[in-house]
């Protein structure tokens, strides 16, 4: 258990570059309160003992305001930063070293009795007010930008931006380490602003083709 906790902490500090020493991490970091109450309300439910389960959790939200419901099964090395505002589903599956930001949803999009919220493969980073919606997965070392809506499958390896979410990036490897490094992260929001460009151009050359062929029809009619 406490080797568990030192992996927590490391993984703190591997993340994120403000954080300065141990007490400061366990004490004023509620991303990692909230993975450590989940483990508790986890532990609590799958041996069902659901209310006490789901009061862990409701606790947890009220001290760190962030929402995981005690069935969500979450992989090691999870980072969430800030972390205000997060929810993450009852069915949703989280592999190792995920990095979430403050916002996202990992949200449902029925209400039946099913699995119904997204697996999140490892390596994912998951910008700033992201929602994840639906059970899907998305693939390993995939990066998803802030505020994007994701609702269907990623391949692994890519970067999703948009609403809808739209894959603008896929790497043709999988890389040996994937690099969380703030400033060393891939710029989807750049990557998609550059596919807009190519779209613009491409409509801009159809619509000189039509405006050609429009004056060449209205010479053969007066003609």
């Amino acid at each position: 258990m406490f080797a568990r906790m030192r992996e927590d902490i490391d993984s703190v500090f591997d993340r994120d570059p403000a954080a300065r020493n141990v007490l400061e991490v366990l004490f004023c970091y509620p991303g990692l309160h909230a993975i450590w109450l989940h483990r508790i309300a986890h532990w609590l439910w799958t041996h069902e003992f659901f209310f006490l389960g789901r009061l862990t959790s409701h606790l947890s939200r009220f001290i760190t305001s962030i929402e995981i419901h005690p069935g969500a099964k979450i992989g090691r090395k999870f980072f969430i930063d800030h972390g205000m505002g997060v929810v993450i589903g009852e069915t949703a599956e989280i592999g190792d070293n995920v990095t979430m930001y403050h916002g996202v949803t990992l949200g449902g999009v029925t209400w039946d009795k099913v699995k119904r919220h997204p697996t999140i493969g490892d390596n994912v980073v998951i910008g700033s007010g992201a929602k994840v919606l639906g059970p899907f997965t998305v693939g390993a070392n995939s990066k998803i930008g802030s505020n994007s809506v994701v609702v269907k499958e990623v391949p692994p390896n890519s970067s999703v931006v948009g609403i809808p979410g739209r894959v603008v990036q896929t790497e043709g490897e999988q890389p040996e380490k994937p690099d969380l490094q703030h400033g060393n992260m891939p710029d989807p929001e750049a990557k998609a602003i550059s596919c807009l460009f190519d779209q613009i151009r491409e409509l801009d050359r159809k619509f000189q083709t039509l405006s050609t062929e429009h004056e060449q029809l209205k010479k053969k009619l007066a003609d």
